[in-house]
């Protein structure tokens, strides 16, 4: 066991998690995770801040508490944080419509447009799909910030203005720009001298392009194909930091929940943002649609209520007001939980990509401090990921079964082969070479991948990079004289990342 402690503890901890060290170490066994870090906060001392495990497989640096990850969606908590700041300083009010500040933005709906509020960039209710837009950031793309959002205009919108929740990443993008224009100062300078040095999060940086000699961050993992756990290739939201570029350690997480069950006072006392302003941040602007618990072992964390609000998740863990967030990236991701009543914040991150193990180890900490009857959580969640590969092989079967093994491509692959362009993404490219037709989506390098027939004008896409999870089909349509119209994608596993939003890719060909 390679564990690391930075932090003393100020304060027992419960009972209950007298063998918490044993317990993180068997989630890290359980779901195949190099490296844990997790840090709690009581009443406003540091209890726990603690590294399990290594920054990257198969090297002995060991993670600690000041270990940097990728935070990720975490980050939109700092976005949120940033335009309190600027509102309680008169400079903004979150009713203000966008384009007051920023008059070229821009939606696809002129209405949606004049009428969204900065309050709108955060909760999740635009209209947009789920991680519509995502693909013009992730895998990292050459667009710059500002590319990004004028791109905005042509995302389609699926839903009603303020109609229903989706979650989106790029209207961050729009909320960054709001405060770069607002303050006068780049997000990272606003993030640095406002927050950062003021919260004392020593540890944290803007995005991994400003990572210092001297850091040590984790390096993230994926399971290759679903099944060989490997490192995989660092990347940066230059282009969406807002979103979620953010790294940083337990260390400095903890200081910052702290900050945020003390009403947004820092240690001196002096508010980084009003508490009136941080009740608007904690208030369900967004209703969240409640799931069944996928398998009957998470029966009792089904909250009472869901919503979202400026930043923030909001739900109810037995009879409780939870205030939390969770952070996926390519390699690692994290959760942070506040549960404000007892004045407790855990945060957990780690350097591979599955989340069932923040959140048994979250709540195995929330259960310990409200004195709920024991419960196996890492037993619970290892049923909820056995339930879901169950059904993305059952998925896959369909396909199988559904195909046509004796198709074959209308055309020549030759006559597939082309520019196409999607009106938000920009081109994609279909080249012949070798015998076999290839994919190249110009502004993404990472996604290069083979195109095999699949059945009819269907073929399959295999990315190159085999670390994506993210194997796509293509269909080409035809007109009536056997010229292709237009190409769809779709995602091929339930399992792959919603941020490839494949689906709504309108791909027509450039003449």
């Amino acid at each position: 066991m390679l564990l690391a402690a930075v932090e003393t503890q100020a304060q027992a901890m419960p009972a209950q998690l007298q063998d918490f060290d044993a317990r993180v170490e068997r989630v890290r066994e359980q779901f195949d995770i190099p490296g844990i870090a997790v840090a709690i906060v009581k009443d406003g001392q540091v209890v726990l801040a603690r590294g399990y495990g290594v920054r990257e497989q198969g090297k002995p640096g060991a993670v600690d508490a000041r270990t940097q990850f990728a935070i990720a969606s975490n980050t939109k908590a700092f976005t949120a944080a940033s335009l309190s700041i600027l509102a309680d300083e008169g400079k903004l009010n979150l009713d203000d419509r966008v384009v007051d500040h920023l008059p070229s933005f821009r939606m696809s709906d002129p209405y949606v447009t004049g009428e969204m509020r900065i309050r709108d960039l955060l909760a999740h209710r635009s209209g947009l799909s789920l991680g519509a837009g995502d693909l013009l950031y992730w895998p990292a793309t050459t667009y710059s910030t500002d590319e990004v959002v004028a791109r905005l205009a042509k995302v389609p919108l699926k839903g009603g203005f303020r109609d229903r929740y989706a979650y989106d990443n790029i209207l961050y993008a729009v909320a960054q720009q709001v405060i770069e224009q607002v303050s006068g100062q780049s997000y990272a300078d606003f993030l640095r001298k406002r927050i950062f040095e003021p919260v004392g999060m020593r540890g944290a940086r803007f995005n991994a392009d400003h990572l210092q000699p001297g850091d040590m961050p984790a390096t993230g993992h994926a399971k290759y194909d679903f099944t060989q756990l490997r490192p995989v290739a660092p990347l940066t939201w230059a282009n969406n930091s807002g979103a979620g570029g953010i790294y940083a350690s337990v260390e400095d997480m903890a200081k910052w929940m702290n900050v945020q069950l003390a009403g947004g006072r820092l240690p001196d006392g002096k508010p980084l943002f009003s508490e009136a302003r941080q009740q608007e941040m904690w208030s369900v602007i967004t209703p969240v649609p409640i799931p069944e618990p996928s398998v009957p072992e998470l029966a009792v964390a089904k909250p009472e209520f869901a919503g979202y609000g400026e930043g923030w998740s909001l739900s109810s863990y037995r009879g409780q007001r939870l205030v939390w967030h969770t952070g996926g990236w390519p390699g690692m991701v994290s959760r942070l939980t506040l549960l404000p009543s007892q004045k407790l914040g855990v945060v957990v991150l780690t350097n591979q990509e599955v989340g069932a193990a923040f959140n048994a180890i979250t709540l195995q900490v929330l259960d310990a401090y409200l004195q709920a009857p024991a419960t196996d959580w890492t037993a619970a969640y290892a049923a909820a990921v056995a339930k879901a590969q169950g059904k993305a092989d059952e998925s896959w079967a369909r396909h199988e079964a559904a195909r046509d093994k004796s198709s074959r491509p209308s055309l020549g692959l030759e006559r597939y082969a082309g520019t196409y362009a999607d009106p938000w993404y920009g081109e994609v490219v279909v080249f012949e070479e070798g015998g076999k037709l290839h994919v190249r989506f110009s502004r993404t390098p990472q996604l290069v991948g083979t195109l095999s027939p699949w059945q009819h004008d269907t073929f399959l896409v295999r990315w190159a990079d085999r670390s994506l999870n993210a194997d796509a089909f293509l269909t080409f349509a035809l007109t009536p004289d056997g010229k292709v119209r237009e190409a769809r994608m779709e995602a091929v596993s339930p399992l792959t990342d919603f941020s490839f939003d494949f689906q709504d890719l309108v791909l027509v060909p450039v003449k």
